[in-house]
């Protein structure tokens, strides 16, 4: 029974990791991408990306919850705990910044891709989707970081 509840952490603790990571690396790229103005390069960054979080981040939003409720069947911890209770709702609520943000990537990826092919910038609506992108990363990252915090210390 401990190899299978010691197993099921490291999943637990690796698919935080894979979720903060890619998050983070994601965000970075795209970024840099953005930054360069370039709507080819621009276009190529959001494919990856794209891909990136349908392998990695998708596979371990549903494993998190999964993993987490074989903790709590394990250990006995209530899913009335605090720390319980907050973690999903923070959980919920990165979910909720995450979504969009994968619509708005693959818009920004198409758009680009578009720009590039027919020689030209970026239009306006590129820049508006950007922008909404980059804002909701934010309280997303603090969400996770927060859960990161939540899961660690336990507060009753």
């Amino acid at each position: 029974m401990a190899h299978l509840y010691l197993a099921l952490k490291l999943i637990h603790i690796l698919g935080s990791t894979v979720l903060f990571g890619t998050g983070l690396g994601i965000a970075f790229f795209m970024f840099m991408a953005h930054r360069s103005g370039d709507p080819a390069a621009i276009a190529h960054t959001a494919r990856t990306v794209v891909i990136a979080d349908a392998i990695f981040t998708a596979t371990a939003v549903v494993l998190q919850p999964l993993t987490g409720w074989g903790l709590m069947a394990m250990t006995g911890v209530a899913i009335t705990a605090f720390w319980i209770r907050a973690t999903l709702t923070l959980y919920i609520f990165v979910g909720l910044c995450w979504l969009p943000v994968v619509w708005i990537q693959l818009k920004m990826r198409d758009i680009a891709a578009e720009a590039a092919r027919k020689g030209k910038a970026l239009p306006p609506r590129y820049h508006s989707y950007f922008k909404i992108w980059f804002w909701l990363g934010w309280p997303a990252f603090i969400g996770v970081i927060a859960i990161f915090a939540l899961m660690l210390w336990k507060p009753q």
